[in-house]
């Protein structure tokens, strides 16, 4: 159905009021007046059908409901039923209306977010603090944010706590703490405390401007079904017509044939598909995923794999942790731990960073500054630590100061090695001490999502790039059995060309920049919102703003539930028209109670899509 009405809600809700009005004036006859009321309803509720339906047939050839609905209309006057032409106008006003607040309440949600953009920005210039537009911030800013503040831009904080509250990005429900280092983004609010960062990602770059971005791509119009729809919609006018002609020949009852024209007008089958398809991205909306294309859900409920990327898709996609090992009888874990910590106290590499967070973590305080420090570029670093010398680096620096490795210690690296750890060799004086294993982490929610998937009847396989004992291992761990390691884009596009040739339909999981090729040739692309870059994001069909691929299950369940309802509102819609229009032909249904009859299956189906919104499998 066409918005009839542009100016906002209010001047529709003031329009049906007096329309209703009017029509109860005239079925009651109260009053006398000397014209039908009912031609006030037709005046404002009838005459916007007309206008679309004949420039949209004029313009366009565009024959569709409201061409029908505007045949049935003047006939309905010409032929003195003015209550029913009425009737008519007042019914389908009120189902466009209702379409429009379905749409409405499935958008609100995100388009929150559209209203989130901060105006304003405190630039801290030395000891000088200025307000500015927000517009006006530029990467390397430094900005002071206070308790209460919304964040302007993208940025990692330089000085000072705090807790952010992330439920309009992220959907989680708690705030989240943050300290120096710390990523936050725009259009999350600081909850206390003062804290300054460093711009990063500012204007149509940061995170808020990117899910609206996303927000505004969000359009049921672009549904295949939609079109089906339409498509059908044209033949129904052409058969209401021949049906009305003949029934006019054979009965020579002309009011016959304008209750044919009522009950013919093919408006529930076209709300039949939009409200449905964005009740569903309203659905979807409220759990951290906005669906960028309308036909999206059409094509996932369709999908028999998924195929996940591992690194920041699977797993969190930078190096933790996961095991120290000491081999020198002084030394504990934690002590081996503590003069690493100490040794990448003043470098720069992601490894390095990794070992001192995993110290932070345990600690409240920092590590002993080294005394002296080295960097070994691509190969570790060397630092003096209350007088001792302390190595820390991979194979290829021990060697290169001709550190030898006893077989038992180079034996227990090579075990760790298989499960896709990397390893940081420690010495001390020139002699192996122990070592740390750092490795991506899995995604607590890994194995419960793709168990669900199973559940669901959707089979897994992960695509990676990664060398086959990392691959195997994190597949093992997350429950996925089919493995292709050593992927380059070309190979997880043939990958995915190989499934979908054997009859099944790929939904592609990433959200590296080597993902892109493959999220676009997937039947349904699905990109990591946050962590994602920008080249995957564009090429997905569907957006994770939360970064977690817990909610995927019950995507999946709402794209076949969606489609459901879509099949259930056109064969009740169709059903409807055919056993009224029957009615019509054998002379039970008058154009009044047709109207009735055939507007109420119109309101049936909105209803219907609308319980969408709210959806969720137990």
């Amino acid at each position: 159905m066409l918005r009839f009405w542009k100016d906002g809600e209010k001047p529709t809700m003031l329009i049906l009021a007096v329309s209703f009005a009017s029509l109860i004036v005239s079925f009651f006859n109260i009053g006398n007046l000397p014209v039908d009321a009912a031609w006030i309803a037709i005046l404002l509720c009838g005459i916007p059908i007309v206008k679309e339906a004949a420039a949209g047939l004029v313009t366009k050839f565009d024959i569709k409901a409201d061409v029908l609905v505007s045949i049935a209309l003047i006939a309905s006057v010409i032929i003195g039923e003015t209550f029913a032409a009425g009737e008519v106008a007042f019914i389908m006003t009120i189902g466009a209306y209702l379409e429009e607040r379905t749409v409405a309440k499935a958008r609100s949600g995100i388009e929150k977010l559209v209203h989130l953009t901060p105006a304003t920005a405190r630039l801290v210039q030395g000891d000088r603090e200025s307000i500015i537009p927000a517009e006006q911030v530029k990467p390397g800013d430094i900005l002071r944010v206070l308790a209460g503040e919304t964040i302007a831009v993208d940025g990692r904080i330089t000085k000072g706590k705090t807790s952010i509250d992330q439920s309009v990005m992220t959907g989680e429900s708690l705030p989240v703490d943050k300290a120096e280092g710390d990523e936050v983004f725009s259009g999350t609010v600081n909850q206390f405390g003062i804290f300054e960062m460093t711009a990063l990602k500012v204007g149509e770059d940061s995170s808020l401007q990117q899910m609206i971005r996303l927000v505004k791509s969000a359009d049921a119009g672009k549904a295949k079904i939609v079109g089906i729809a339409d498509r059908w919609a044209t033949w129904i006018v052409v058969t209401a017509l021949s049906a009305a002609i003949l029934t006019w020949l054979f009965t020579g009852q002309i009011i016959r044939s304008v209750t044919i024209l009522v009950v013919f007008c093919p408006c529930a089958l076209v709300l039949a598909t939009p409200t449905a398809i964005m009740a569903g991205i309203g659905n979807a909306t409220k759990y951290g995923i906005l669906v960028r294309e309308g036909d999206a859900l059409e094509r996932l409920a369709k999908v028999k794999r998924i195929a996940f990327d591992k690194t920041g898709t699977l797993t969190y996609g930078k190096p933790t942790v996961v095991r120290v090992e000491s081999f020198d009888q002084d030394l504990s874990s934690d002590r081996i731990l503590e003069l690493a910590a100490s040794a990448e106290l003043r470098s720069e590499h992601p490894l390095g960073k990794a070992i001192l967070s995993c110290y932070h973590q345990k600690k409240d305080r920092f590590p002993d500054d080294p005394e002296a420090f080295e960097l070994f570029a691509g190969r570790g670093v060397l630092a003096i630590i209350n007088g001792d010398e302390i190595l820390a680096g991979n194979e290829a620096l021990l060697a290169e100061r001709q550190v030898g490795l006893p077989e038992a210690f180079q034996s227990s690296a090579e075990e760790a090695k298989k499960e896709g750890s990397t390893i940081i060799y420690l010495c001390r004086n020139q002699k192996p001490a122990g070592w740390i294993a750092l490795s991506d982490t899995l995604r607590p929610d890994a194995e419960e999502t793709v168990s669900a998937i199973h559940q669901i009847g959707i089979k897994t396989v992960l695509l990676t790039g990664d060398a086959s004992p990392a691959a195997t291992h994190m597949a093992n761990m997350a429950g996925i059995s089919d493995v292709r390691s050593g992927c380059l884009p070309e190979g997880k596009l043939t990958a995915i060309a190989e499934f979908q040739e054997k009859g099944q339909p790929v939904c592609m999981v990433g959200d590296g920049i080597n993902d892109a090729p493959a999220l676009k040739a997937a039947q349904v692309g699905i990109a990591m919102g946050k962590m994602g870059s920008d080249i995957a994001i564009d090429a997905s069909d569907i957006a994770l703003v939360s970064d977690g691929i817990k909610e995927i299950p019950h995507l999946l369940l709402l794209s076949q539930k969606t489609m459901q309802t879509i099949n259930i509102n056109l064969i009740a819609s169709m059903t409807l028209n055919c056993i009224a229009v029957i009615l019509a032909i054998i002379g039970v249904l008058n154009p009044v109670v047709g109207a009735l009859v055939h507007n109420a299956g119109s309101v049936a189906v909105i209803i219907n899509s609308s319980l969408l919104l709210k959806w969720r499998k137990a």
